[in-house]
């Protein structure tokens, strides 16, 4: 069963930028399409950013222009560099194939704040 790490979160002012980490347990991690999730309280979990394997991206609406998804396959880790962060960006934050194929990890909180 593949393990999903996520971390890099925490409590940042608005305005603030947050890099995020998950790290994969598998060594096909390479071959797969990845992406970034997240779930605010009373929300639904919904698609941030994903990134093929040949590392064509795409961005939710909302963060567009302000988040960047990245790979490193070699470090099995998949990244998201969140700048500009808003309090509408709170929310536990994961990581997970496109088509949601990993058992979800715990997550990682991200809290944008004054």
């Amino acid at each position: 069963q593949v393990q999903l790490v996520e971390s890099g979160g925490g409590l940042v002012q608005p305005g603030g930028s947050l890099r995020l980490s998950c790290a994969a347990s598998t060594n096909m991690f390479s071959i797969y399409n990845m992406a970034w999730y997240r779930q605010a309280p009373g929300k639904e979990r919904e698609l941030v950013a994903e990134i093929t394997r040949g590392d064509n991206t795409n961005y939710a609406d909302s963060v567009k222009g302000r988040f960047t998804i990245s790979r490193d396959n070699p470090k099995l880790t998949l990244y998201l560099q969140m700048t500009s962060l808003k309090p509408e960006d709170t929310a536990v934050y994961y990581c997970n194939t496109a088509t949601k194929s990993f058992q979800w990890g715990q997550g990682t909180q991200v809290t944008v704040s004054s």
